[in-house]
């Protein structure tokens, strides 16, 4: 048998030198009213007017009134597929009261509650979600003619935003661009393009992760490790935290901090709102395939609506016959809104093609041609 070679033994590893941390980072997280509708934290400075915070329970709850209102129009054959944004209402009704009236909003498609409280109205939103393309025009009288309209695609409206808020920084103009995106849009090249563009140049705009745990189908939990979404604004150079999103008080309070910032050239910032989407993706969707059974249940008893009208009546802001009187002025508003969109919404089938081209391609004219019944 052979013999075995002398080996020596391996020499000893060298000590591994000291690590030195460079950097570290926090997230924060903003709660004032917690899910029971009991004080977390200190009041921000706008909950000392009782009419101020009573205004904005009437606009959520004028959202949830609409809300139901589309979802109703939809099922029954007049509107087109709907996002539903129940369960959310205190982000975008927190959204549209904290921007300023020259601020630009550059939003996805469930950002009705900030649309209504920036001065787009009911009819208009009916319309868009028609297929209309006035309902993209926002020519009421209050109506913000800057925003941007609804983005559908995901993400792709977070460049756009940097762009905005780049013009305003050279032209030195104190206003901030709001770019509005869900959990599932963080894991777009888009979002994070945009965050690495806004954090170099230092722009005035602020993002809202609206995370409601689902990305249609897709939980959250698949859609990335990270422990935060907010923490993804980390490598852009720019803060991000997170805040309750079913807590009015703190999502305003959180917005009104950072908008105030990214005003007086303070820079971008990143906000995580943590809230549920209560009904489906949209009214294309059915989230029984894919959420587990109670789970709705359990985040039923965040519902921002609840806590805000709990704490409000505890502390004699509201009362029973302001709820009475509230839902009754909210049916009405809406009602009247749906009759006004649906004295408009009828219009022939041949205006299709309006809007497209400046000239019309040989096979769309004869296509409208066949619609009129003659030449254009």
């Amino acid at each position: 048998m052979p013999k075995l070679a002398n080996v020596p033994p391996p020499a000893k590893a060298a000590e591994p030198s000291p690590s030195t941390r460079v950097a570290q980072f926090e997230v924060d997280y903003t709660q004032i009213l917690g899910a029971d509708g009991e004080l977390r934290g200190p009041l921000p400075a706008f909950a000392a007017d009782p009419e101020n915070l009573r205004s904005l329970y009437r606009e959520m709850l004028l959202l949830r009134t609409f809300d139901r209102k589309a979802v109703a129009l939809q099922r029954t054959g007049r509107l087109g597929t709907y996002a539903p944004c129940v369960g959310q209402e205190a982000v975008g009704v927190g959204i549209g009261r904290a921007m300023a009236r020259e601020d630009v909003l550059l939003g996805t498609y469930r950002e009705t509650g900030a649309m209504l409280a920036r001065g787009v109205t009911m009819a208009e939103i009916l319309l868009y979600w028609s297929g209309d393309e006035r309902g993209m025009c926002y020519a009421g009288p209050q109506a913000p003619r800057e925003d941007f309209p609804i983005s559908v695609p995901i993400a792709t409206h977070a460049p756009h935003a940097v762009g905005v808020a780049y013009a305003f920084k050279l032209r030195r103009e104190a206003r901030v661009a709001v770019c509005v995106v869900g959990d599932g849009a963080t894991s777009k090249g888009d979002f994070y393009e945009a965050l690495n563009g806004a954090g170099v140049w230092q722009l005035p705009v602020v993002f809202v992760i609206v995370n409601n745990e689902w990305a249609i189908s897709m939980p959250r939990s698949r859609q990335s490790q990270a422990q935060t979404l907010a923490q993804k604004a980390i490598a852009a150079g720019i803060p991000g935290e997170q805040v309750d999103g079913n807590d009015l008080l703190a999502v305003r309070a959180v917005l009104d901090r950072a908008l105030d910032k990214a005003r007086r050239g303070g820079g971008p910032h990143v906000i995580e709102m943590l809230t549920y989407r209560l009904g489906d993706h949209t009214t294309a969707d059915d989230a029984r395939r894919y959420r587990a059974a109670g789970e709705l249940d359990r985040r039923q008893l965040e519902d921002p609506l609840v806590r805000f009208n709990q704490w409000l009546l505890r502390e004699r802001i509201w009362s029973d016959d302001d709820e009475r009187m509230a839902v009754e002025d909210s049916a009405t508003k809406v009602e009247r809104a749906v009759n006004e969109f649906l004295a408009v919404a009828t219009r022939p089938p041949r205006s299709m093609f309006e809007h497209l081209f400046g000239e019309l391609p040989t096979a769309l004219r004869e296509q409208s041609d066949s619609l009129a019944g003659g030449t254009p």
